[in-house]
């Protein structure tokens, strides 16, 4: 092996790729569609597979050894696509391979009011696969603007007065869900001062083709969703039927139910 191969084979002067995508903003469900461009590095190589996906920014708890929970993020890939087979790339040459990539259903929702929601890292991944080397590209970031269906419910707290107040992406599975994905979302909002001594809602969508989960949750207690309590609630909304439903009527009767119980209001 000459030396400049050896170096490419190692990383140095081989192969690298610049991903273009063609539309950043993308609803669950929907497609991102792209061109990765492959540029040749100083010797010709094999290029054994061209892979894209997309990844999070998820926020996972642990603990240790004397039961203090500590938390960290860690970047997770929750989908993926093959997008090219093994070839020959000529020193110097420039390859382009265009991508249609698939976003899955309970991609979680990274824009909500025409802003990006705070903490949310969603974005498109490229993979080069090189004998005994792998070039990964940047992060390329997409919008992903909520279902019709996600839009409504939030329509919904705006419209009785709640504020966005964050989101996060945590490890794990809310049980009794149709979630496949290995974490899941949760927005917050801060209650208007109608719903005294309430602190936040927090709001997680999981979503398929046909249906969506939606869980609401008061006073949440971290990593626990407490079936039977009555500050959690869960329900299922059809994606083509969710406008037979007054949603602002429907969580201010949950959220009175709850409050006279509990003496909040």
């Amino acid at each position: 092996m000459g030396f400049k191969k050896l170096l490419a084979s190692l990383g140095a002067g081989g192969a690298s790729v610049e991903t273009e995508l063609a539309q950043t903003d993308v609803t669950p469900g929907g497609l991102v569609q792209g061109s990765v461009r492959i540029q040749g590095g100083s010797v010709e190589q094999r290029i054994e597979g061209l892979a894209v996906g997309l990844q999070a920014r998820v926020e996972v708890e642990r603990r240790d050894a004397h039961g203090n929970e500590t938390e960290y993020h860690q970047d997770v890939e929750f989908h993926r696509e093959q997008v090219g087979g093994a070839f020959e790339i000529a020193a110097g040459a420039v390859h382009d391979v265009p991508f249609t990539l698939q976003v899955p259903w309970e991609t979680p929702v990274t824009m909500f009011l025409g802003r990006q929601l705070t903490g949310m890292n969603v974005g498109v991944t490229t993979e080069l696969q090189i004998a005994r080397a792998v070039d990964k590209g940047d992060l390329d970031a997409v919008h992903v603007h909520p279902l019709p269906a996600q839009q409504a419910l939030l329509d919904a707290f705006g419209q009785l007065g709640f504020a966005f107040r964050s989101a996060d992406l945590e490890k794990g599975a809310i049980h009794h869900t149709r979630q496949r994905l290995p974490f899941y979302q949760e927005i917050e909002f801060r209650p208007p001062g109608l719903y005294r001594g309430l602190s936040q809602v927090e709001l997680t969508f999981v979503a398929d083709g046909d249906e969506m989960d939606v869980v609401l949750e008061l006073d949440k207690k971290p990593g626990l969703f407490s079936v039977g309590s009555d500050t959690y609630r869960s329900f299922t909304v059809g994606l083509r039927t969710f406008d037979q439903t007054d949603w602002a009527g429907y969580l201010h009767q949950w959220l009175a139910e709850v409050g006279g119980r509990r003496n909040w209001f």
